[in-house]
């Protein structure tokens, strides 16, 4: 049987990091330095494991952030939203766990002090990812400077010891039961199929949350909203 991943298990048995960012850019459309980070952190974990994911939930990542590290994780790890193997945890830190179905397993954080190293090496780059980013305000040419450095950083700190950027621990983790499946229905009003699970019943009818009104949870930029569409 074929392995759709034997690229990506080779570049991790032979430690070629640069390689695997290079995958991850495919999937994450740019370099920075948080996909370089999510990229070394399941690296670490990987290996420290001894645990590469066949997207069948006996290797399960639980990411704590929906940053570019979690791409590089994910990248990594072959834990996806997908396939049922990527948990996310809306707590705003860069960190993840790599865990096996044993609950045994490793976290991986990003150190505060690693933001003060990347202003301090990269004051050119810091200085546009504000003014592109964080204030919205570059011109285009700008961004395109912002991406190119991005790069450069991106492949850069792999030259900077793991120690100085990530704090390990062996963690033991409550696993969550494997995925199930959900018989599907037709929503009454609009005729799309949906699960079962996610269905309301409305003057007797079968509905989905869009065409019946009620409440729902988003993933975005800002994290976990809850959205409440209007009864149509």
């Amino acid at each position: 049987m074929s392995n759709p991943r034997d690229d990506i298990e080779t570049m991790i048995d032979s430690d070629n990091l640069e390689g695997i960012i290079r995958k991850a850019g495919e999937l994450h459309g740019h370099f920075c330095p948080l996909l370089s980070l999510g990229v070394r952190a399941g690296y670490l974990a990987v290996k420290k494991l001894q645990s590469k994911a066949k997207g069948m939930e006996k290797v399960l990542a639980i990411v704590e952030t929906n940053s570019c590290f979690s791409d590089g994780v994910q990248m990594v790890t072959g834990c996806t939203f997908g396939n049922n193997s990527l948990i996310y945890e809306d707590l705003g830190k860069t960190a993840f766990t790599l865990t096996r179905r044993d609950e045994k397993g490793m976290r991986i954080v990003v150190k505060p002090e690693f933001g003060h190293l990347l202003k301090e090496r990269y004051p050119q780059y810091s200085k546009l990812l504000e003014k592109v980013i964080t204030q919205r305000k570059g011109s285009e040419q700008e961004k395109i400077e912002m991406m190119e450095f991005g790069e450069k950083v991106c492949f850069d700190l792999l030259k900077i010891e793991a120690g100085k950027i990530f704090k390990m621990e062996r963690v033991e983790v409550e696993i969550p039961l494997y995925a199930p499946i959900f018989e599907s229905v037709i929503c009454s009003q609009c005729k799309e199929s949906l699960m079962k699970s996610r269905a309301m019943v409305k003057n007797g009818k079968i509905m989905c949350i869009t065409c019946g009104g009620g409440k729902y949870y988003q993933l975005d930029g800002g994290g976990i909203t809850e959205i409440e569409e209007e009864d149509d």
